[in-house]
């Protein structure tokens, strides 16, 4: 299903009639972390999410907001669910919480495991920018619930 297709359906499903936005994105930089990982949003184990905060800037993107909805695609972009923001608030890398870790659903949910992927995953990231990885680097933390299922 198309983003604006399940947009539609949920908008008309819920009665809303103010002017709401959506943004569509993939998690990860990969077609299997894109299934993977919208897969864990679909069933509830992944309610969080860490993105890198120079990479906004740099993009001149706002971070997102509270209230804010976003269509999760899988990898061949089909709208799989969509998302409310809940919370943001930006920490550094070696700062992020068990909690935080536990939410965003990946792994066995430790920080450790957490920690050791998000840095592999940023680095990569980083380096396509010609940025470098720091464990004191500020990340945006946001967590989110399904409200909306295709």
């Amino acid at each position: 299903m198309k983003d604006i297709e399940l947009w539609n359906e949920f908008v008309t499903k819920n009665n809303i009639v103010e002017n709401k936005t959506f943004s569509s994105w993939q998690f990860g930089i990969s077609d299997v972390q894109a299934d993977e990982l919208s897969t864990l949003v679909v069933s509830g184990k992944k309610t969080a999410t860490a993105s890198a905060h120079i990479l906004y800037e740099l993009e001149g993107e706002e971070i997102p907001k509270e209230g804010e909805y976003s269509i999760i695609l899988n990898s061949k972009n089909e709208a799989v669910c969509i998302i409310q923001t809940s919370k943001v608030y930006i920490t550094q890398f070696n700062k992020v919480s068990e909690n935080h870790a536990y939410k965003e659903g990946e792994g066995d949910r430790s920080l450790g495991y957490w920690q050791k992927v998000h840095e592999e995953f940023f680095k990569k990231e980083l380096s396509e920018t010609g940025l470098e990885f720091e464990t004191n680097m500020n990340v945006v933390c946001e967590e989110f619930e399904v409200v909306y299922k295709s």
